[in-house]
């Protein structure tokens, strides 16, 4: 009689096993996917403030500036500001290539809300400018939530 009460704890401690196993894949799983999304937010987040330095500072592209700008940043940067931003990019001429940025990206959650903050050191031939976005990505695209442009500053 001893053998089968044996028996019975052995199947149910391999079906515990089995259930055990299941949860440490789950959520290993779990945090593989949020470490990789992560890993690839800070890239798409860098790209992006690279992108945005380009199109601004470079193409002077005023169309990109209003359509990637976030909801209160349309608010500080109505479309005569925009206006004169790239206006003041477009007298400053094109920067010397390649062009040098420091990026920073952290995440409000430690793993979403990502926010980028680029700081592009311009060198002009009349003379050199620091220009300062700040960006997000609150659903679906990035943003561009604030800009500056500091003359005479390396």
């Amino acid at each position: 009689m001893k053998n089968p009460k044996l028996n019975c704890r052995s199947k149910h401690s391999g079906q515990l096993l089995v259930i055990v196993f299941i949860l440490v894949a789950i959520i290993g799983g779990g945090f593989w996917y949020l470490y990789s999304n992560k890993a690839a937010m800070d890239k798409d987040c860098r790209a992006f403030g690279k992108e945005a330095v380009e199109r601004l500072a470079v193409n002077h592209d005023l169309q990109f500036f209003g359509e990637r700008l976030g909801l209160q940043a349309k608010l500080e940067y109505p479309p005569s500001q925009q206006k004169y931003i790239i206006e003041k990019l477009t007298e400053l001429g094109t920067p010397s290539q390649p062009i040098p940025i420091e990026s920073t990206v952290t995440f409000e959650s430690n793993f979403f809300e990502p926010k980028g903050y680029f700081i592009a050191k311009l060198n002009y031939p009349s003379r050199p400018a620091t220009f300062e976005i700040a960006t997000s990505h609150p659903a679906g695209i990035w943003h561009i939530d604030h800009v500056e442009l500091k003359y005479g500053t390396q």
